[in-house]
């Protein structure tokens, strides 16, 4: 049986060395995969920086598309399934990452604005693997927590679901987490913002695009809500240094760039395809090792909300990439393609305390 070929995203993790056995691989830069690169490969295993179009895969061989993400907007299903090419996404790969990032986010702004997050009400936009833990997070933490998600209100009735209406109105905490598609492209825009609290906050850790650049800024600017965490921009990796300036915390899309999170995206990459191609051996691989979690200390001094982000920070502190992207904006590429190891916190760490 001839032996698939593949060409690789570079920058995914645990990926080399796993298919060499039985698959012709070749590694790219993830933008650097083009119509030529992909002519003769039969499958392609991707992020987000390869755009599965039919520029791309026009006269091209493939036959399998997987991507290490939980997103899937880069790949054009509508063309790509008409040319019977089999893709799959890594749903929920991440979600405990971007649900760490989420808790970092809020602790930090609860401690640079003097509050508690107890009794506060946080808003889910979009409660898919993500939102749920992010939910459930808020709970766990005393929040008061409303859930918008309106397939989901349509599929399972709306008991349990806000409208956008009244989760934009009443969250102090407003958190996207939500697919890009035509119903979630910029629909935070100026009427949204202007429907907040001006006590309010704005986190989005899903797509740049869900958000209007330039709406947010006049709202931040004319002090409409009181602040915004970004991980996420319109037109990455140029980023609007403007609006950099405005936000509280600003980070190189890596909200789900935890060391578990990838190593779960490569996992089902590497099912997908030995299963695809029948690679028994691999239908259920996964990475050897990681690399240790950080030795964590404690401070009996400190209790609550305050003690909590004691011990957070030392798995993750938002601070640390806000750093890292306000120093050099320019290397926001690099500083998602180098990022350093970083392990998620057992999530009895995160609730239980």
């Amino acid at each position: 049986m001839k032996r698939p070929v593949i060409v690789a995203d570079d920058r995914i993790p645990f990926l080399p060395g796993a298919l060499e056995k039985y698959c012709d691989i070749t590694y790219l830069a993830g933008a650097k995969i083009d119509s030529t690169a992909v002519r003769n490969a039969d499958a392609l295993i991707i992020r987000t920086r390869t755009k599965c179009t039919p520029e791309l895969l026009e006269n091209s061989a493939v036959k399998l598309i997987t991507t290490a993400t939980i997103g899937f907007d880069h790949i054009d299903v509508d063309y790509v399934e008409k040319k019977g090419i089999t893709w799959f996404n890594a749903p929920g790969c991440n979600a405990s990452s971007v649900r760490q990032y989420i808790a970092s986010s809020l602790l930090s702004l609860a401690a640079r604005h003097g509050f508690e997050l107890a009794g506060k009400t946080l808003g889910v936009v979009g409660v898919g693997h993500v939102g749920k833990l992010v939910a459930e997070l808020g709970e766990k933490w005393g929040m008061r927590v409303l859930r918008n998600d309106p397939p989901r209100a349509a599929a399972e009735g709306p008991d349990g679901f806000s409208t956008l209406a009244e989760t934009v109105k009443e969250a102090d905490f407003l958190t996207f987490h939500v697919p890009l598609d035509d119903s979630t492209c910029g629909m935070a825009d100026a009427e949204l913002f202007s429907a907040m609290k001006p006590t309010a906050f704005l986190l989005n850790a899903s797509r740049g695009e869900v958000v209007q650049g330039d709406a947010l800024k006049a709202a931040l600017r004319r002090r409409k809500i009181a602040g915004a965490v970004l991980d996420v921009w319109e037109n990455e990796p140029e980023i609007d240094r403007e609006l950099l300036d405005l936000v509280d915390y600003g980070t190189p899309h890596i909200a789900g760039y935890s060391t578990d999170g990838k190593a779960n995206g490569t996992t089902a990459c590497v099912r997908n395809t030995a299963r695809f191609f029948g690679i028994p051996e691999l239908e259920n691989w996964r990475p050897a090792t990681l690399p240790d979690a950080p030795e964590i200390t404690e401070n009996t001094a400190l209790s609550g909300e305050t003690a909590r982000k004691f011990v957070l920070d030392q798995y993750y502190d938002i601070a640390e990439d806000d750093r890292a992207l306000r120093n050099a904006p320019e290397t926001f590429e690099a500083l998602r393609g180098g990022y350093r190891i970083r392990r998620e916190a057992p999530p009895e760490r995160m609730f239980d305390r």
